[in-house]
């Protein structure tokens, strides 16, 4: 599971279907719908907003809206949102990490969106977050 905190005009066609069913996975399980992956570590930060539901609807909306703007249909009636809440923290060590491994994986997925991304060094977050200093989150499994 990779819920981004880049904010999702980074992300190429498959990275962005993935985020979204990711996202909608993450609903279910801070709804306490599934058996699974309810300790995964990309929920915690989530999990640790004073609204896990509304937070979680506030970031599939802008990445429902993403979607639209790039023709795809998504299903709006999947989620509850927006629902305005507090942003989250996130480091800018943390976008930092997730912004090089997006390029990563682009250089075998989607060499063109790769090049595209290839020189940016500043990186915009999910409209969700807040940028504050600090490193890579300790939840992140650092490969």
């Amino acid at each position: 599971m990779r819920l981004w905190s880049i904010h999702p005009r980074y992300l190429d066609r498959q990275g962005l279907l993935a985020v979204w069913r990711e996202g909608l996975l993450a609903k279910k399980v801070l709804a306490g719908r599934t058996k699974g992956y309810k300790n995964h570590p990309q929920l915690e930060r989530f999990k640790n907003s004073p609204r896990p539901q509304a937070a979680i609807n506030t970031y599939l909306w802008h990445i429902f809206q993403e979607a639209a703007r790039r023709g795809y249909n998504f299903s709006r009636s999947k989620i509850n949102g927006p629902r305005l809440t507090k942003p989250i923290k996130v480091t800018k060590g943390q976008l930092k990490y997730e912004l090089q491994h997006l390029k990563n994986k682009l250089k075998i997925r989607d060499p063109k969106q790769g090049r595209l991304l290839a020189n940016l060094k500043k990186i915009d977050s999910h409209s969700l977050f807040r940028v504050v200093s600090g490193q890579v989150a300790l939840w992140e499994k650092i490969k």
